[in-house]
């Protein structure tokens, strides 16, 4: 079934309707055009049937005088046809009492000035007339029917109704056809943008052989693509090289001072060595998060390398990690996990994401405090706590890189986390915010909004 909001977002469904809708008021035109063309045509002719049956009977009328018009006309209506478009007639006198014809009373037409107009018969019927004048006491009037004309535009209405309702049936099919074929060639793009693995790319270089402007595109998007591809792949060979470079020199420093420290007896150089081997280890932790934040960033929308994960049975197994840590630091940590909630992903990125929340939460909320975590269908992830919170002026910057939060001046961290926990969750298509709390901070991770 074809869903609305589909119809409302894609271009080709919408020009399949407007073509559809310009074909009925194309047809609509036409047959509105056709119906007055026609009663103008008819009009035309009654006036000059009737013009000529009026001035038949003003010459019978000189030669003959008004009981031969009165014979003459008694004479044709017996001698018409009762079907077709009939003539009427009467002659009346200055008072409009009738001398002769078969109209029973004289219409609102003034004689004297050969008035014409459209009235309505004794039987309903309508007709088109024309008064005159004869004498000083004697006046006549003629009557044309017209319903054959009725006859004949509901038949053209019905033409153009049934020709109307196949040519937009015809629009409608050829419309829907050629937009399906663009939609699919489209889509093949799309598919290329969401997942571009070596086979996409193969299929965008090949082109559909139609050589139009959409194949063109398709051509560019794939090289454009294969280009990007190129550049990340070269842009991850490059951080991984510098932080190989990087991360071996300190190693090799922390092992020296790690020598150092045994061989020296002095306790304020063993402070500050182990200070330093601190530090080290800091920054470190800083060049791994920087590296992941910017290989999620990297990987945003691609779906290579993802597997169904079960989050539930996840966050129960560290559930019962972080409880044991929980006891020790003097902390109520609690949890409602629904089971069943799965989610194609990273589990290492996933894992890596509800670690740093939990991390996050234990280390603002003093002991005493209290830490949840929710998991629900969707997926949704909620992960609060009742400390101090963060303050609203931080709310704004809270997930950028090195921001770091002032509700415990005395945690340790680079302002990295975060950062990480949002570059894991729009790898995966979620959405994580701070939601408001009447106490402590509440992070929730749910699918984006669109």
């Amino acid at each position: 079934m074809i869903r609305l909001g589909a119809i409302r977002h894609s271009i080709f469904a919408q020009i399949v309707l407007w073509a559809i809708f310009t074909a009925a008021e194309i047809t609509f035109g036409l047959w509105m055009l056709t119906d007055a063309t026609i009663q103008r045509t008819n009009h035309l002719a009654l006036e000059r049937a009737i013009d000529l049956d009026l001035a038949g009977m003003v010459d019978i009328y000189a030669s003959g005088g008004a009981e031969q018009l009165a014979s003459r006309i008694e004479d044709r209506l017996a001698l018409q046809p009762r079907n077709g478009n009939s003539a009427h007639y009467l002659l009346a006198d200055a008072n409009g009492n009738r001398i002769a014809g078969d109209i029973g009373k004289w219409p609102k037409i003034k004689a004297d000035a050969s008035e014409a107009t459209e009235i309505e018969l004794d039987n309903a019927a309508k007709a088109f007339v024309r008064a005159t004048e004869l004498g000083p006491n004697l006046r006549l009037l003629v009557a044309h029917e017209h319903h054959d004309l009725d006859v004949l535009l509901r038949q053209v209405a019905l033409a153009f109704l049934i020709g109307g309702m196949l040519a937009v049936l015809a629009v409608a099919l050829g419309g829907w056809m050629a937009a399906h074929r663009l939609a699919s060639r489209i889509e093949s793009i799309n598919a290329a943008f969401r997942q571009p693995d070596d086979a996409a790319l193969e299929r965008l270089a090949r082109g559909s052989g139609d050589r139009d402007e959409i194949d063109e595109l398709t051509r560019h998007s794939g090289n454009a693509l294969a280009q990007l591809k190129q550049l990340a792949a070269a842009h991850r060979a490059t951080t991984d090289h510098v932080a190989h470079e990087i991360r071996t020199p300190l190693m090799h420093l922390d092992n020296r001072l790690v020598k150092a420290l045994a061989a020296t007896p002095d306790s304020e150089t063993a402070s500050r060595i182990a200070d330093a081997r601190t530090e080290i280890r800091s920054i470190t932790r800083m060049l791994e998060s920087l590296l992941d934040i910017a290989a999620s960033e990297a990987r945003r929308g691609d779906r290579h390398g993802l597997a169904p994960v079960d989050l539930s049975v996840m966050a129960a197994r560290l559930c019962e990690l972080y409880a044991d840590s929980a006891e020790e630091s003097g902390h109520t940590f609690k949890r409602d996990i629904e089971p069943g909630v799965r989610i194609e992903g990273e589990e290492m990125a996933l894992m890596r994401l509800i670690t740093n929340l939990l991390d996050n939460a234990f280390k603002f909320v003093p002991a005493g405090g209290t830490v949840w975590l929710v998991l629900r269908k969707g997926p949704t992830l909620i992960v609060s706590d009742d400390g101090p919170g963060v303050p609203e002026e931080q709310h704004a910057k809270i997930f950028e890189k090195f921001s770091r939060g002032k509700r415990h001046p005395e945690a340790e961290g680079a302002g990295l986390g975060l950062a990480l926990c949002r570059a894991i969750a729009e790898r995966h298509h979620l959405e994580i915010r701070l939601a408001p709390s009447e106490k402590g901070a509440c992070f929730t991770v749910a699918p984006e909004t669109k």
